[in-house]
């Protein structure tokens, strides 16, 4: 067995993965903030250690939630999540906060908007901060999927950023992609990207309660119109409209049968496996992409040639399209030579 490294205050591969499987809650949370690292050797140590969990990972549901800020998403998943408690389940919430674009800070306070939830011995909540993806989820979000499902939790919940242009990355990596909507607050379906509501397997419109009830029965009616100028969807699955009150606690118990039957509906058709090995493919192409991108700048020179290239595009010499196209060839170049030398 690998042994503990006390230079680096690290556990081995071996030390997170019998933490992981005893559901040792505080060797999860290490493990994931090792999983969100960008330190090199924190990566082939997280690489080493979903291997080792991989064959306990998969059992779970996992389930995306996204909506529109103000629409209550921390407060429904609360309520949510203590419906599924009360039925017996276990359940990982993994929660994501916007990080500023110039010092990468982020206020993670998820954990404390769900005071209740956050109490109970059955829920695990985890916020990250976004940093630098731009997917409403965060670096080493499936990683700590993985890491929750092998430490036993039944329902993984992701709570996204919030509604933006790529925001619909959440669905590469989740059965259930639910949508929350707020009626009420002007034309709520004119911000909301075409293709998140395209995407999303159950729409759920939050606040259905006082005052609001009205406008919330005829935010469904226009919804329910919308969804039959939707094309075909793939899972042959037909996107249920369902309002909910958390403050009266009406909806929640709906919300649930409905994630319920999709999950039944698409693994007996076919498409939940299928969808599964799709989003596995996701990983692997986003990942590849993302360390070749890291390759090319650690390539001595590179960086050079790449500030030559920065200068020349700004100053119109060249343009971005020919810049690009060249220095990808001079990464070429440079990685033919480097194997020829080799003897």
């Amino acid at each position: 067995m690998q042994t503990h490294n006390p230079v680096s205050g690290r556990l081995s591969v071996e030390e997170y993965r019998q933490g992981i499987l005893a559901a040792n809650r505080r060797v999860l949370g290490r493990a994931i903030t090792l999983a969100e690292s960008t330190l090199p050797q924190d990566r082939l140590l997280t690489e080493d250690l979903i291997e080792s969990i991989l064959p306990q990972t998969g059992r779970s549901i996992r389930i995306g939630i996204t909506g529109v800020p103000g629409v209550g998403k921390s407060t429904f998943i609360e309520s949510f999540g203590n419906h599924l408690i009360q039925h017996g389940k276990k359940i990982a919430i993994l929660t994501i906060d916007p990080s500023s674009q110039r010092t990468y800070g982020s206020i993670l306070g998820d954990k404390t908007r769900m005071e209740t939830l956050s109490k109970n011995s059955q829920a695990f909540i985890r916020p990250s901060a976004s940093g630098d993806a731009f997917t409403g989820v965060a670096t080493g979000t499936r990683e700590a999927m993985l890491l929750c499902e092998a430490a036993g939790f039944e329902i993984i919940i992701i709570e996204t950023v919030g509604i933006g242009q790529l925001e619909a990355g959440i669905r590469n990596m989740v059965d259930f992609f639910m949508l929350l909507l707020l009626a009420g607050a002007g034309d709520e379906l004119q911000g909301i990207k075409k293709g998140i509501l395209e995407m999303a397997d159950g729409f759920v419109l939050t606040k259905a309660d006082g005052d609001n009830i009205s406008r919330v029965h005829q935010a469904r009616t226009d919804l329910l119109h919308a969804i039959h100028l939707f094309p075909s969807s793939e899972s042959s699955w037909k996107v249920p409209v369902i309002t909910t009150s958390t403050i009266t606690q009406t909806g929640i118990a709906e919300v649930w049968e409905s994630v319920q039957s999709y999950i039944q509906t698409t693994q007996a058709n076919g498409h939940f496996d299928v969808q599964r090995q799709r989003q596995q493919q996701a990983w692997f192409t986003e990942t590849f992409q993302r360390l070749i991108q890291e390759k090319i700048n650690d390539e001595p020179g590179l960086q050079q040639q790449q500030t030559e290239m920065f200068q020349k595009v700004s100053n119109q010499k060249v343009s971005a399209l020919k810049a690009a196209r060249l220095l990808v060839n001079e990464f070429s170049l440079s990685g033919s030579s480097k194997k020829n030398e080799q003897p």
